[in-house]
């Protein structure tokens, strides 16, 4: 029966983790979940040197104390089989937990009324019903939403309830929209185009923002993969300069990021991984393999940038450096967090999910970028991050923009590196591994 389950074991995926089974034809029947999960941490789990003080024998109710917690990684770790179907939901997917209507807004405690709303995701009730982006939410169900309370009684009321009523405020028309919560694929690629201006000769930059790697997403067949690719696709005649906006991106799946960068290069190595992996017979084996790109992809022609912050991880570095290594897109912004290895996760012998390091990434040079993170070539560092990439735009591309005046932008070349905690739009820079996985767990979560 054991080896049923590992040769029909599903992999899923963890950030950075990679895409495909180790079948095993000769292993032991585990006398428990905690013994299978000792036996598959032995076999794969990549720094061997702490898996000699490995407690051998305990309780199968205390498997992340016991074992996964004494390895000290912080992305190794253990979901219990009550939790393994949610925990694989949201890993693979964006599917929204318990239903939504398909919004994200921003609170700004200055307004009267101070939820605004952010974005509006097109295949949801709001996005049906033509809820309008940059409207203020004056209502919940009847309720007044006014004050610092306003943001955890709408909360309160979208989680509890399935039919939402909300009034909304937008360019001087209040209206009432029904909705009723839906299944809803969140988009994990957004489109905004800024510094446009058609009377001043600016014809604007567009910000493509990649949010994750997933394979089922607003695009429920092909995933982020196919959001970007439908986007690049039906933009063919666009020739304004496109930034791949990886800030704060915490990775996903390998092979989404690395299907996304071949849209870019047309030829070769993208990726290398050096992997601890079982063989056939259940031995433990090191093995290295490589990503090829192939050509005749949209995305090897156009103007494009890349931008990463301190809050871009795993597979987003991946795909960084995928396409800054071998193609001429120029790469801005702030060094990369720095998580080059990786993770592959097994439902276990009793159904829970065991998530264990088990590999690393190296750029097409051959570089690790673990703990040290991926350079831009142009730092934005202690800039306003858009009109930084302005700047660069124009360095290379010749765009003018009102970044271009030395008032609002410091020029890209040359800017020192800043040293805080926070990049001046908001956006955390993840300075640690706690923050980091603080970050994740609250987008899994």
């Amino acid at each position: 029966m054991f080896l049923r389950i590992i040769l029909a074991a599903t992999l899923l995926c963890l950030l950075g983790c990679s895409d495909f089974i180790h079948p095993v034809k000769n292993t032991p029947e585990p006398e428990s979940e905690y013994a299978f999960n000792y036996w598959l941490l032995q076999k794969v789990f990549l720094y061997e040197e702490r898996l000699a003080d490995l407690p051998k024998d305990g309780d199968s109710d205390s498997i992340q104390q016991q074992l996964y917690s004494f390895l000290k990684d912080p992305y190794t770790s253990y979901t219990p089989p009550a939790k393994s179907e949610e925990r694989s939901t949201i890993i693979n997917t964006s599917k929204i937990i318990g239903g939504d209507v398909g919004m994200r807004y921003t609170v700004d405690l200055t307004l009267e009324h101070p939820i605004k709303i952010a974005r509006v995701y097109p295949i949801s009730p709001a996005g049906q019903a033509g809820v309008p982006r940059d409207g203020n939410i004056l209502k919940v169900n009847d309720i007044d939403l006014t004050g610092e309370k306003a943001k955890a009684t709408y909360d309160s009321v979208l989680s509890y309830t399935k039919n939402i009523d909300l009034v909304v405020a937008y360019k001087g028309d209040t209206t009432l929209f029904k909705l009723e919560k839906e299944t809803v694929y969140a988009p994990t690629v957004f489109v905004d185009t800024l510094y446009e201006d058609s009377t001043k000769g600016y014809p604007g930059i567009i910000f493509v923002s990649i949010e994750g790697f997933k394979d089922s997403t607003a695009n429920r067949k092909l995933g982020t993969f196919g959001e970007l690719k439908s986007y690049l696709d039906s933009t063919t005649s666009d020739k304004r300069v496109r930034v791949l906006d990886l800030r704060n991106n915490p990775g996903g799946l390998v092979m989404q990021s690395l299907k996304m960068a071949d849209l870019f290069v047309s030829k070769g190595t993208m990726s290398t991984m050096r992997q601890r992996a079982i063989n056939d017979n259940g031995e433990s084996i090191y093995v290295q393999s490589h990503t090829e790109a192939k050509a005749g992809d949209i995305g090897e022609s156009g103007k494009f940038i890349i931008l990463t912050n301190g809050g871009t991880a795993s597979a987003a570095e991946i795909f960084t450096a995928a396409v800054t290594e071998t193609t001429d897109i120029p790469h801005a912004g702030v060094k990369t967090y720095g998580k080059g290895v990786g993770q592959t996760t097994y439902f276990t012998y009793a159904g829970g999910m065991a998530t264990i390091t088990n590999f690393e990434f190296l750029t097409p040079k051959g570089n690790s970028y673990h703990k040290k993170g991926i350079q831009p070539k142009f730092d934005c560092s202690g800039t306003i991050t858009e009109n930084c990439v302005a700047q660069v735009a124009y360095e290379l591309y010749g765009v003018k923009s009102p970044a271009q005046d030395a008032s609002l932008a410091k020029r890209a070349l040359g800017v020192k590196e800043y040293s805080g905690s926070k990049s001046d739009e908001g956006a955390v820079i993840w300075a640690d591994a706690d923050f980091y996985l603080k970050a994740f767990e609250k987008s899994i979560h």
